[in-house]
């Protein structure tokens, strides 16, 4: 006799609620209450006959059964996306969807996606700008570019860029009443902040870097905050203040003069960003044709 089989809609908001441990961000995920999700992981415990969370004052964990079943049913559901892709004809394999941070698309791929287009008329190209970690193949995306460590288990990884963190500005701010000149002016100026965490990774912040650079009687906690990073940098290039900023975000600014870096202290970083492929993805030409044209591409400098 074949096992029977839950109910499809508590097997996923188990999925879901297993990955986040949480019943409000599951509810988030699949546009739910919490207390729809909550009754549809019931629904599985009494169904499988047995507990499959920890309900504990503040937070749940998974029990012993949940934690096993959690990766085979992740990965049945990856495989049931893939297969409804393909009914759906969103298999198309000259459209490519591109998951991207709002801040690295914004500041470097948009403004060079013409070229590609020109280089590939047949390929059709949509950007995904969220700072939301995608499942590339749940969520019908074909490749992302994500800041991390570029560890990505069952994923191709290309490091798109040896980078550093340092103050930037516009140019205006090193002249007037308090130029920028050493670290220790900032204490005039405001500090702009952005991308505490990207990709569940811990972004560099201003305290960091002030204590690298020997200025930390500056006040890093004035200034305003900003959710993504191309804020900030639109600030700094009015002139509103000093962001703190990788070298990829600002590669073209810096080269045309809209910004500077006014000190010499940079802060490295074990983290860049990343072209992240299944790799099982990597032979299909749209997708070939992407990461050979962005592998060169990169490697290139500015051109006005």
């Amino acid at each position: 006799m074949p096992t029977p089989l839950p109910p499809l809609n508590a097997l996923r908001a188990f999925v879901v609620t297993a990955q986040h441990l949480s019943f409000t961000k599951a509810a988030n995920e699949l546009h739910v209450t919490p207390a729809a999700v909550s009754h549809q992981v019931k629904i599985l415990e009494e169904f499988v006959g047995v507990p499959l969370f920890q309900r504990l004052t503040r937070a749940i964990r998974l029990t012993e059964q949940g934690q096993s079943a959690l990766p085979i049913l992740s990965e049945g559901f990856d495989l049931l996306a893939e297969g409804a892709k393909e009914l759906y004809g969103t298999g198309d394999q000259n459209v490519l969807t591109v998951s991207a941070t709002p801040s690295f698309a914004a500041q470097w791929l948009v403004p060079r996606l013409a070229e590609f287009q020109e280089l590939n008329p047949e390929i059709k190209i949509r950007i995904d700008a969220s700072v939301e970690i995608v499942n590339l193949r749940r969520d019908a995306v074909d490749v992302a570019i994500r800041w991390g460590s570029g560890d990505y288990p069952g994923h191709s990884s290309d490091r798109l860029f040896q980078d550093e963190v340092f103050p930037v500005c516009s140019p205006k701010l090193l002249t007037g009443l308090h130029p920028l000149k050493t670290p220790q002016d900032l204490v005039h100026h405001t500090l702009l902040h952005s991308g505490g965490v990207i990709n569940n990774v811990s972004y560099a912040e201003w305290p960091m870097w002030l204590k690298l650079a020997g200025a930390e009687e500056v006040d890093w906690r004035k200034g305003p905050e900003f959710s993504i990073e191309n804020m900030a940098l639109q600030a700094a290039l009015e002139g509103h203040g000093v962001a703190l900023i990788n070298t990829s975000l600002v590669r073209d600014d810096l080269a045309s003069g809209r910004l500077v870096q006014p000190f010499e202290e940079v802060m490295p970083t074990d983290f860049s960003y990343h072209l992240v492929i299944p790799d099982e993805y990597c032979s299909r030409p749209a997708i070939r044709a992407f990461r050979e044209w962005l592998l060169v591409k990169i490697t290139l400098p500015y051109q006005a």
